[in-house]
């Protein structure tokens, strides 16, 4: 199914940043910060978040540790996006940068120590596969030969502590839970200081290359017993949930009971949030800015409302804010 999202912009290639602010000469926490809230667009910098949060909000923050994801072969390069409960994975095959559609089922595609054989297709249009991989420990595998997942607009390859947010404690998302990336030591202690409360949750990445109009994959997420106490106390005493991520808000947004209390949940989601499907729980988010189209912006959509959003992209292009894993950062706030 393909999905549109109201917010229109034209996303110049000067914006798309290429390495890491630290390449930048900037710490993680030195990237610019949009807050917008109502009619109200302020620009300031990520280590002054603080200033714009309150004693008693909840930040939820996801733990998901990001993995060496890409293999290459000699033929194409494979994304290992997923694995699934009978031990194959969802993987993407790449070839010269781009998607490689013309697999079948059978298929098998060499690579350092033995071949990936495609079993059935994924997704629609043959982009993502099930697959059998080369060995059974996928996760050492990947230690050995794996690098992360990198697109054209990154000129060079990083090392993958360059892709890993201060938060990570579980490998297990093909690309980086990036909203967090921002995020210090140091900030996080001036935030615990002044009374702002963080909670984790976990949700496992997939492959983000559906960018256009495609709605997200079912991704594997766990909302943890103290994680839902709080959200239902914070919310019971007044303050904010502000999630960082739209990884957090699908994991959150899946624990939430029809009464609107949250519950411990673990599991597979397929929650897909949209203007007509908006949030019960999260206030507010963290987040990146997001590809041209990207179904993201329809989540973003249903937290703050399509106008704060696209007045939130007209004056990040504006300000020449930096895009994707390696950019800029956004408050959003209903």
């Amino acid at each position: 199914m393909k999905v549109h999202p109201h917010t229109r912009f034209v996303l110049p290639d000067a914006l798309s940043a290429g390495e890491p602010p630290e390449a930048r000469g900037l710490s993680r926490d030195q990237v610019k910060l949009l807050v917008a809230e109502g009619s109200t667009v302020t620009h300031t910098r990520f280590d002054r978040l603080g200033d714009h949060l309150r004693a008693g909000d909840l930040l939820l923050v996801n733990t998901s540790g990001t993995l060496a994801a890409a293999v290459d072969g000699p033929s194409y390069t494979v994304h290992f996006s997923a694995p699934l409960d009978d031990g194959t994975w969802v993987v993407e095959l790449r070839e010269g940068g781009a998607p490689m559609l013309a697999g079948a089922a059978g298929d098998q595609v060499p690579l350092p120590e033995g071949v990936l054989t495609l079993l059935a297709p994924y997704s629609p249009g043959n982009r993502l596969w099930i697959a059998k991989p080369p060995v059974a420990d996928v996760l050492g595998y990947l230690q050995r030969y794996g690098r992360p997942i990198t697109y054209n607009y990154v000129g060079k390859r990083w090392p993958l502590a360059s892709y890993q947010t201060v938060f990570a404690r579980e490998p297990g998302s093909a690309e980086m839970p990036s909203a967090a990336r921002p995020f210090s030591f140091e900030l996080v202690s001036q935030l615990a200081a002044q009374g702002v409360l963080i909670a984790p949750i976990t949700l496992h990445c997939g492959v983000s290359s559906l960018e256009s109009h495609e709605t997200p994959q079912p991704e594997r997420y766990d909302v943890p017993v103290h994680t839902a106490r709080l959200v239902n106390w914070v919310q019971a005493n007044g303050g904010r949930v502000i999630a960082v991520g739209t990884t957090a808000v699908r994991a959150i947004e899946s624990a939430v009971a029809p009464d609107g209390s949250v519950s411990p949940s673990h599991g597979w989601t397929d929650l897909v949030l949209r203007p007509e499907n908006p949030p019960r729980v999260v206030d507010g988010l963290i987040t990146g800015w997001h590809a041209p189209e990207a179904s993201h912006l329809l989540l973003l959509e249903s937290v703050a409302g399509t106008e704060l959003v696209q007045r939130a992209y007209d004056a990040a292009l504006h300000e020449n804010y930096l895009w994707h894993e390696f950019g800029d950062s956004c408050l959003l706030l209903r």
